[in-house]
């Protein structure tokens, strides 16, 4: 099976266990999933996330987040494709929601959410936007 965007397909399993009330899913295991997700885990949109072996095949395992039952993340949409990257200055950021939603920027200083990179003056590629 070819993935053309893996990181929307992570994003999506993650969206569709949270629709169906899933306790866990699972993803294919990279290095950018794996920080992408624990980055989600540090803000507290996640609860756990780690590295499986499923078939012989390395996998994350993502223990997803519920608030009274509702789930903690209530959109998580992919923002840069691979057809049309986004980038962003560290003026240009905006809020999302109203500073209640976050984006996930890749810097060269590594994944970090729109707060960090204002904070640290640094802009990068706008990976997702979680509310």
């Amino acid at each position: 099976m070819s993935l053309q965007d893996p990181i929307a397909d992570c994003l999506t399993r993650m969206r569709n266990g949270l629709m169906r009330g899933k306790k866990v899913v699972h993803a294919p295991f990279s290095k950018f999933k794996h920080e992408l997700v624990s980055l989600l885990v540090k803000e507290g949109y996640i609860n756990s996330c780690e590295k499986i072996k499923v078939d012989g095949k390395d996998a994350l395992s993502i223990s997803l987040r519920y608030i009274n039952e509702a789930p903690a993340i209530r959109e998580i949409k992919r923002i840069s494709k691979p057809s049309l990257r986004r980038y962003s200055s560290p003026t240009d950021l905006t809020e999302v929601k109203n500073g209640l939603g976050m984006y996930v920027i890749s810097t060269n200083k590594g994944l970090m959410s729109d707060k960090e990179a204002k904070s640290l003056n640094i802009g990068g590629e706008v990976i997702c936007e979680v509310f």
